[in-house]
């Protein structure tokens, strides 16, 4: 584990020491922040129930655009090759950048917490939802982290990464939504494949172990796919 540690304090530092990680910060912030704050006083309502519903769509975007570059840019720049001759395994690799993915992601979200902070100051905030939100929030950020680093792995293109991983976010999110065109046989397992309504219902405060085990299973799967891509790269 001290390897992929290594390996995830150095891909985090190599986010902040360039502009790309404020620009997809600040764009993040912006789009999140207007779309709150333009409806907030239309409901009347103290609830982030719009932020929560606007989140799983904007990390379809957002995350893909973080992890694109995590393998890609090593496959490109001949680093991937000099990586392996030090004394670091597959496992190493895949989970230090994932837990780099992550971490950035999560710093993503702190300057969020102003929102709740605001809202509370205008009204009676339940913070429940707002605390189950932002667990939903790692857990979907994670395993939209996992399919992103998944797609990277697939490519020396950071461009191509970033589209593969987010045709897979983006349908994850919306597959729920197809349900009105498919047989009712494929309904239940649909409904089960949505990140989105995974995601809601931990927004919702409700803490469900089916919940806990998709958003897992997805890490695993992601993870396990750029392990068996770098293993056949090798």
């Amino acid at each position: 584990m001290r390897q992929a540690l290594c390996i995830g304090r150095k891909e985090l530092n190599a986010y902040f020491a360039s502009p790309i990680a404020y620009i997809v910060i600040a764009i993040f912030l912006l789009v999140t922040g207007w779309f709150f704050f333009s409806t907030f006083f239309l409901f009347n309502q103290a609830s982030l129930r719009n932020f929560f519903g606007l989140l799983p769509t904007v990390f379809a975007f957002v995350v893909p655009a973080v992890t694109m570059r995590l393998l890609a840019e090593e496959f490109n720049i001949g680093s991937y090759e000099t990586l392996l001759t030090l004394p670091v395994g597959f496992n190493d690799v895949i989970i230090g950048k994932f837990a780099a993915g992550v971490a950035f992601v999560a710093a993503m979200l702190i300057p969020t917490l102003a929102y709740p902070v605001t809202v509370a100051l205008l009204g009676a905030l339940d913070w429940g939802p707002v605390i189950g939100g932002y667990l939903g929030a790692v857990f979907l950020g994670a395993a939209f982290s996992a399919v992103g680093l998944f797609a990277s792995a697939l490519t020396r293109n950071q461009i191509v990464a970033f589209i593969i991983g987010l045709a897979v976010c983006f349908n994850l999110t919306l597959v729920d939504q197809m349900v009105f065109f498919m047989p009712q046989a494929f309904v239940g397992v649909l409904s089960y494949l949505a990140a989105d309504v995974h995601f809601q219902n931990v927004a919702k405060g409700i803490i469900d172990t089916r919940d806990i085990v998709y958003f897992l299973s997805v890490c695993f799967i992601g993870l396990y796919g750029a392990f068996l891509v770098l293993k056949a790269r090798n």
